[in-house]
């Protein structure tokens, strides 16, 4: 008996000692991520503005937001838009790009992986405004794009304006391959290099060693870089403002674009919070797609 009552306190207090390590990780999520979400979702159902008559008296509005959201066409153009910049380059552009960087750099001298990551990490660590005018300057009328075409004879295009979606796909990959390329060259030095040479001793081709060992033994990496490298190009906001600026018309305006649109320009912040919970879903849904990927 003497022995129960000295245990049973000691086992609550153990079990509960967890959370008081916990403590201080729950109170910065609950502030810092549980708190703005909360607070968005419930302005998104309210008339919050900064100017107008809307100003000066907070209401609920219900879902008066969402459904001038959806009637809104500019919506649908926006959603487009930033599918296609997420497809382009996010999904293609720096998934396959950093894949092949990274095989191109396995099994190479440091010396070649030093110059050759060097020169891709250059683009990651450049600040995004930075890397936006950069990117401004190549592609403009009278840029470095341009002076080479009429070096060459060829007859200079105006990009950001003919084809400006293009433009901020390459301007993205040039900024963010570097990521993909890091997470891959990890992933790759792990593949043992015993399963790939017997599959050469057994006359397996590259491509089949490829396709057959390598690809399926990092496959968990790529799922979970692209996941990553989605939600990062999800929120892209200063490269596309600095380069187009939505621009022209609404060829480049992405959801992030159209947000601040509405929320700082147009002061109607209700109604741009309703348009940050739009993309907070897409957010929610690719990552639930790449996490159930992981577990397939």
């Amino acid at each position: 008996m003497s022995s129960l009552t000295v245990d049973v306190p000691y086992k609550k207090r153990k079990t509960y000692t967890w959370l008081y390590f916990l403590l201080p990780s729950i109170a910065i999520m609950l502030v810092f991520f549980i708190y703005p979400i909360v607070l968005t979702f419930f302005y998104s159902f309210t008339n919050l503005a900064l100017t107008g008559e809307s100003a000066k008296e907070l209401k609920f509005i219900g879902l008066d937001n969402y459904i001038h959201m959806f009637e809104d066409p500019t919506v649908k153009i926006s959603i487009w838009n930033t599918l296609i910049f997420l497809f382009g380059s996010a999904v293609i552009g720096q998934q396959v790009l950093g894949f092949l960087i990274a095989m191109l750099m396995k099994h190479k001298k440091k010396s070649f992986r030093r110059v050759i990551g060097t020169i891709v990490l250059a683009g990651w660590v450049t600040p995004e405004i930075v890397c936006a005018l950069c990117l401004y300057s190549f592609f403009g009328d009278e840029g470095t794009l341009n002076a080479i075409l009429g070096f060459l004879g060829i007859t200079e295009v105006a990009w950001l304006y003919t084809v400006p979606m293009l433009t901020i796909i390459l301007a993205n990959i040039w900024h963010g391959t570097a990521f993909s390329m890091l997470v891959f060259q990890a992933a790759l030095d792990d593949v043992p290099s015993e399963i790939e040479e017997a599959a050469v001793v057994d006359g397996a081709s590259k491509w089949q060693i490829l396709t057959r060992i390598t690809i399926p033994y990092i496959k968990d990496t790529i799922t979970t870089n692209a996941m990553l490298v989605t939600l990062q190009t999800l929120g892209v906001f200063g490269l596309i403002y600095a380069m187009t600026g939505g621009g022209p018309g609404n060829s480049t305006t992405t959801l992030p674009i159209f947000m601040y649109n509405q929320a700082f320009v147009n002061y109607q912040l209700g109604y741009g919070t309703a348009i940050s919970m739009l993309l907070l879903v897409i957010g929610v849904v690719l990552s639930l797609f790449y996490i159930r990927s992981m577990k397939e």
